[in-house]
């Protein structure tokens, strides 16, 4: 007979996933709003200044990517510290988080100033483009301090299991953002130096807002709000590793996109379309990953294994079903969305080709996002930092394989597909999977 406590414990379960993960797909969609807003109205001056757009933003989007350590590590370590019931501890976590981004934001915002015009031309850029480029790098570099502020006191929110806040935080900037660049670069005639000034300046706003919530949090748990040397350290070395988990996942994608080249203008033009519509996807998949690193955080500061064991089951659960039912989506669109962005045949034909590859891996990439929000909720860095080494040392010989031996055109993008989703993300749902089967990930305690 089924136990019915069993039922209502899954359900409880299940509300507890939801509530973390719904406003977090809400936040991770607002983000890329900014850059689709700064090109609408960017757009509107020309192609030199969308160009230029293009390229800052690649370059921008890049170091920000590199420094996600600070919103995964920060909510790791607070959930911890919340479920050993040590409130005050958790917020001086969240504190000393939020000044190891403020001061690695002003470094980096510094050398982005002195180093953009190196940067652009290493991209290939030059001319009008290039001199675009470099405006708009110069006037969002001081808004990086924002950006990675909003990264760390957004982890910190998460790992007090608040998801709401910065939902809304990230929705307000979308408009704010908006607005500011109608008026500046349009209203005020400053061309795409207004957009950068625009980004700097919503950036630096949401930062304010989310870090005077920790700020307020912490001064009702008696948290310190100076910096802490200690604490700062400690920030950096639990996120060096899922640094090098982040360039090992950068390095792919940058294999990747280095073969679609080799292979020629349609499969580039149409690996374009099928990683973005990849990367959408990614969006819901993430959202359950956020929900397990703060479950699974909380559950292990609070020494309840059988917990976190659940949490692990029951996201992996609904990692694979989401993954299986956008699968189905990204499948069933895969004969009508090539047309709507590019007019070319060959190229909807291999839009059309990897799609369906990719289609097929998207459960494979749910269980996957999922695990690695597991091991980053229970602090296994450096085994991520490990598996992400290994798992990039065995795709590059199938990446090498496709370069050499897979045709351009749809046959090429298919294959390439078939080695990124299938090799690549295979080989992390193998790695992590070993590692979530055994216990070395379950250490407990604040």
């Amino acid at each position: 007979m089924d136990d019915p406590r069993r039922g209502r414990t899954g359900r409880a379960l299940d509300r507890s996933i939801l509530s973390l993960a719904v406003p977090s797909l809400g936040a991770l969609v607002a983000e890329p709003l900014f850059v689709l807003v700064d090109s609408a109205v960017v757009g509107r001056l020309g192609t030199g200044p969308l160009a230029g757009l293009a390229l800052a933003s690649t370059v921008l989007l890049t170091v920000v990517g590199l420094c996600v350590f600070l919103a995964y590590a920060t909510t790791a370590a607070v959930s911890r510290r919340l479920g050993a019931g040590d409130v005050r501890g958790a917020l001086t976590l969240g504190v000393d988080g939020m000044w190891l981004a403020g001061g690695l934001g002003i470094a980096l915002a510094a050398v982005l100033w002195v180093l953009a015009p190196g940067l652009v031309a290493a991209l290939g850029a030059g001319g009008d483009v290039a001199g675009h480029a470099v405006a708009y790098l110069r006037w969002s570099a001081p808004g990086l301090p924002g950006m990675l502020l909003v990264l760390a006191s957004t982890g910190a929110l998460r790992g007090l299991q608040d998801t709401r806040t910065p939902l809304w935080v990230a929705a307000g900037g979308a408009v704010v953002n908006a607005v500011l660049d109608v008026a500046l670069v349009l209203g005020a005639g400053m061309g795409i130096a207004g957009s950068g000034l625009g980004t700097a300046l919503t950036q630096l706003g949401m930062a304010a807002v989310l870090a005077g919530v920790v700020v307020r949090g912490a001064r009702r748990a008696g948290a310190p709000l100076a910096p802490a040397l200690r604490g700062i350290g400690a920030n950096a070395r639990a996120g060096a590793p899922l640094l090098v988990r982040t360039l090992s996942l950068r390095l792919a994608i940058l294999l990747t996109v280095a073969v679609a080249t080799d292979l020629g203008d349609v499969t580039l033009a149409g690996h374009q379309v099928v990683s973005s519509v990849w990367a959408l996807t990614a969006f819901a998949l993430d959202a359950l990953a956020i929900a397990a690193q703060a479950l699974v955080g909380r559950a292990l500061g609070a020494g309840d294994l059988a917990r976190a064991r659940a949490v692990l089951r029951r996201t992996l659960q609904w990692g694979t079903a989401a993954g299986l039912v956008l699968g189905l989506v990204v499948a069933g669109a895969a004969w009508a969305l090539p047309a709507a962005f590019s007019p070319d045949a060959e190229v909807r034909a291999a839009v059309t080709a990897g799609l369906l590859v990719a289609a097929v891996f998207l459960p494979v990439a749910g269980w996957v996002f999922v695990l690695d929000g597991v091991l980053i909720g229970a602090g296994d860095g450096r085994y991520l930092a490990r598996a992400g080494v290994v798992t990039v040392v065995a795709y590059a010989p199938a990446a090498w394989a496709v370069a050499v031996w897979a045709p351009g055109g749809a046959a090429g993008l298919a294959w390439l597909w078939a080695s990124f989703a299938g090799v690549f993300m295979v080989a992390r749902a193998v790695v992590t999977g070993l590692r979530a089967r055994g216990p070395a990930w379950m250490v407990t305690g604040g």
